[in-house]
């Protein structure tokens, strides 16, 4: 019943069911209390279950410590902030509990991963420590116990977010035969030590004349490490990063980026809005055509870590210095011999000179100016926005592999 149990699932689970979720002061009220007095969670899926609004989690800080359910509730209800006011809102609520308690301030790829988990894009994160249940199937792997089957069946569907498992799959479950993996056929449950056959096997591992000298146990001992060392699983490649212009006369903002750099189509961008990151996919076939890659789109760098710009592989610009203030190169000359630079305008306008000034490696495009789609042949115009598009996307890719991308690595600097 980790699913049940665990304070993280419980709010994942109920996100996804769209059920609602009540701060009370007691666990047996049903009244709604503010974040800052409130001592309970009551969570309504899949049954009601009242947790202590201070538990600890799973989900653990850059700096090792567990975060608690509050800090973990409150980053939810704010997760369409941007940073800065997240940041404001969270120093307030913390200014109200005078001392009682602190909210975790989580910083940008905490935020990222705990939205990523919670949303249910992903399953496991160095972030967030993995359940009890699921040590427990790893290490009961190897036994043939068709009720290891059925209890495992049910934690696996509870990780899922789908509920508890099915009574007549369930009995299908338990009369299956379990086979286990190459390991538990060829050796069993627990490691087989062999060390005895080397000392059986040296009177016939003798060298013959002219061959080359065997080994020493310590050489071996190296290249076996290494061997393993190979195997190992591969790190996961980090996405890569855009940064967009913050400027109020920029084309391309964080509200319409998404339909112009994934859709093909300009909009233009709205006034107000809230968002602070946006995530868009892209297929690169000369870098991974197996898969689409996920890009990261940010108006700034204020929560960056030093080797976040190690990922960034694209700026748009306006042209305007103030932009690069806090950029890690904040010479316009600099930081474009690092990164590709791109400038959007309107069709027939000339680039201003600052952005002409920056040379090659800024790539100026242009679409057709935007008119109220009422009027007359507004829209014929629009399919040029595809052929723009095509036209950046080509300079990222080409850019990209020439900074090392590759279709399981990343740069590890620019």
């Amino acid at each position: 019943m980790a699913s049940i149990d665990d304070p993280l699932l419980l709010l994942r689970q109920s996100i996804a069911a769209g059920s609602k979720i009540i701060a009370t002061t007691s666990p047996d009220s049903s009244d709604e209390a503010p974040l800052s007095t409130a001592t309970h969670l009551i969570f309504t899926h899949p049954v009601r279950k009242a947790v202590p609004i201070d538990a600890a989690t799973r989900f653990t800080s850059t700096e090792g410590k567990a975060v608690d359910l509050r800090s973990i509730y409150f980053a939810w209800l704010n997760h369409d902030v941007a940073i800065p006011e997240y940041n404001a809102v969270a120093t307030k609520l913390n200014d109200e509990m005078a001392g009682s308690a602190t909210v975790h301030m989580f910083a940008f790829v905490e935020r990222l991963v705990l939205f990523t988990f919670l949303e249910g894009a992903s399953e496991e994160s160095e972030f967030i420590k993995p359940l009890a249940g699921d040590k427990d199937a790893a290490t009961g792997a190897g036994t043939t116990a068709t009720g290891a089957a059925l209890k495992a069946a049910p934690a696996t569907s509870g990780r899922a977010g789908r509920g508890a498992i099915d009574p007549r799959l369930a009995q299908i479950y338990d009369g299956e035969r379990r086979m286990g993996d190459r390991n538990t056929v060829l050796r069993g449950i627990k490691p087989t030590d062999f060390s005895h056959v080397r000392k059986l096997a040296a009177p016939f591992m003798t060298r013959k004349p002219g061959q080359a000298p065997q080994p020493s146990a310590a050489t071996a001992a190296a290249a076996a490490n290494a061997s393993l060392a190979l195997n190992q699983k591969p790190a996961r490649r980090p996405d890569p990063i855009i940064l967009l212009s913050p400027s109020a006369s920029a084309l391309l903002r964080m509200s319409n980026a998404k339909a112009f750099l994934e859709g093909g189509r300009y909009m233009p961008p709205e006034t107000n809005t809230s968002t602070s990151m946006l995530h868009i996919s892209r297929t690169l076939k000369d870098i991974d055509p197996s898969r689409p890659m996920r890009f990261i789109l940010v108006e700034g760098p204020e929560q960056f870590k030093p080797e976040y710009w190690n990922r960034v592989v694209a700026v748009f610009t306006t042209g305007q210095a103030w932009q690069f203030k806090n950029y890690r190169w904040s010479n316009p000359a600099e930081l474009f011999k690092h990164v590709l630079g791109v400038y959007l305008g309107w069709r027939g306008d000339e680039p201003p000179e600052a952005v002409r000034a920056f040379g090659h490696k800024v790539l100026a495009c242009s679409v057709e100016k935007w008119r109220d789609p009422g009027q007359l042949g507004a829209e014929t115009s629009r399919w040029r926005d595809r052929e723009v598009v095509e036209a950046i996307w080509k300079g990222i890719e080409a850019n990209m592999r020439a900074k090392g991308w590759r279709k399981d690595a990343a740069p590890g600097a620019i």
